[in-house]
């Protein structure tokens, strides 16, 4: 996982009509808005650090008070650490809008690595599971579920945002034998508590997710 030099940040909140924040607790406040290219944020900064995921691939520049312009670019679907700082102006420089979902988070966080469960699913399943950055805040982690493929009972020991890159249509089982039908739209975002269960893939297509963990 990139992160963002600091403090060149990206923005996900100045250019929306209606910003929508499907989560707002104590631990996280998220922004998932679409900011169209080529138009400039007012001078502006943030407070927060922040997780920023973005659904299409595109490239932004970054003009901090008395620095260099930088630019930072992105896959669809790649998420960038993103470190309070200064004053700035940002632009979307590539061709076509880009969504962007923003965690700002209130937790502390701790120091230590999230040891997770036995159950973690980092040890049950790392064909599936994947981290791709942790800190004193977060632990990312891609999570890619073939078609028609299971994942075996396992705990999630924190609170976690999810953010889905794909459709989803699964059939989830608790660790008390009940099974419930899941299903979200790419774009989707959701909070869970911790919990254990065990996961099937109903879907032909391939099913991908970023969880952010919250720590502390």
């Amino acid at each position: 996982m990139k992160q963002l030099a600091a403090p060149f940040l990206a923005v996900a909140t100045l250019f929306a009509q209606d910003p929508r924040v499907p989560i707002d607790n104590g631990k996280v406040k998220i922004i998932k808005v679409t900011q169209g290219p080529h138009l400039k944020t007012k001078l502006h900064k943030h407070d927060m650090n922040r997780v920023m995921i973005y659904l299409q691939p595109g490239r932004q520049a970054f003009d901090y008070q008395g620095a260099k312009q930088t630019m930072v670019t992105w896959r669809a679907g790649e998420a960038l650490w993103s470190p309070a700082g200064g004053m700035h102006i940002a632009e979307i420089v590539s061709d076509q809008p880009v969504t962007i979902v923003e965690l700002e988070l209130k937790n502390q966080g701790v120091k230590e690595k999230v040891k997770g469960a036995a159950a973690d699913p980092l040890k049950v399943d790392p064909k599936h599971y994947r981290v791709e950055m942790e800190n004193d805040q977060v632990r990312v982690i891609r999570v890619k579920i073939g078609p028609r493929e299971s994942v075996p009972m396992h705990e999630h020991s924190l609170d976690r945002v999810v953010v889905y890159l794909t459709d989803q249509e699964f059939r989830i089982t608790g660790a008390d034998g009940k099974a419930v039908e899941v299903k979200h739209k790419a774009g989707d975002v959701g909070f869970s508590a911790p919990a254990t269960h065990k996961e099937e893939n109903l879907s032909d297509k391939p099913f991908e997710i970023v969880v952010v963990e919250l720590k502390g």
